[in-house]
């Protein structure tokens, strides 16, 4: 049964609906449906255990950041079936996160994911702690044989330096895919979505994606840092941030060596591949500099 199939499936529809393809899904299909007054998202994937995503975390995540007001009510589930409430609204782009006084609006919404969602949060709940996760993908890409394993070596050598460096860690929940894609701007104000990663991390690996996926200057990420934690930078602060960010670029390059083996998505994983070791280089330097 083809995912477009399995919507027209679902019991929840009042009469025949009609199933739009939505643009931007990387580790699922995502529809629109438009059921009577009512429009929803309807987003189709099962478990990828190469990424370590899991649904019924997803789902958990989903309901808890509903209940925090961050994010859209989860108005049906199934195996492999999440249906979300619509947004009025578009997704963001780097350019919106970088934007005169965007950064201010962001902060107040990290800090809700990362203190209000686990107030709310109901059953069993993942840790997404990044190193973890780079070593299980590289011992993916060995036993795929990836046209990437010279560079393996290199890159999980780096990683340990920069585990060494993040030093003892704060615990929050942390939604861990802060790409511009997964923040969604509305007529009067901000919402996130997509929570397959979600999990207890630290506040870094968030403020690092933040950076990293969006193109921060150094200005705003001095700004980022105080703000979020409303103290002054120190510059052991700005060390083991920086090793979060080059963490996080890591992870996203790695996370597209994976996907060129086993993704079925019709995304050019190879040329995101480039672009990923691209940021994860520049990461890697300030990292190196700080």
């Amino acid at each position: 049964m083809s995912a477009r199939e399995r919507v027209l499936a679902l019991p929840i529809w009042s009469g025949p609906v009609d199933p739009v393809p939505l643009d931007g899904g990387i580790t699922n299909v995502n529809f629109s449906v438009q059921d009577g007054a009512r429009r929803v998202v309807v987003r189709v994937g099962a478990d990828i255990p190469v990424h370590q995503v899991m649904r019924f975390n997803e789902l958990a995540a989903s309901r808890a950041a509903h209940a925090a007001g961050i994010s859209p009510e989860v108005i049906y589930h199934e195996p492999g079936i999440l249906v979300l409430g619509w947004i009025e609204g578009r997704s963001m782009h780097a350019a919106d996160v970088v934007a005169p006084g965007m950064l201010e609006r962001l902060v107040p919404l990290i800090r809700r994911c990362h203190r209000e969602v686990p107030r709310h949060l109901r059953g069993p709940s993942l840790v997404f702690w990044v190193f973890h996760v780079i070593r299980d993908y590289a011992a993916t890409l060995r036993e795929g044989a990836s046209r990437h394993l010279p560079l393996l070596p290199g890159l999980l050598a780096e990683a340990e330096r920069l585990e060494a460096a993040t030093g003892p860690i704060d615990l929050v929940f942390g939604h861990n895919d802060l790409l511009p894609a997964n923040l969604m701007q509305g007529a009067d104000r901000l919402w996130l979505i997509d929570w397959d990663y979600a999990g207890w991390n630290s506040p870094l690996f968030d403020l690092g994606g933040l950076a990293a996926n969006n193109g921060l200057t150094h200005v705003q990420e001095h700004w980022l840092l105080e703000a979020y934690f409303d103290r002054p930078a120190t510059p052991d602060l700005f060390h083991r941030y920086h090793a979060m960010k080059a963490a996080a670029a890591l992870r996203e390059a790695l996370w597209s060596m994976v996907s060129e083996l086993h993704s079925d998505l019709p995304v050019n994983f190879a040329a995101y591949t480039e672009t990923t070791l691209a940021a994860w280089r520049a990461a890697l330097d300030e990292f190196t500099q700080s």
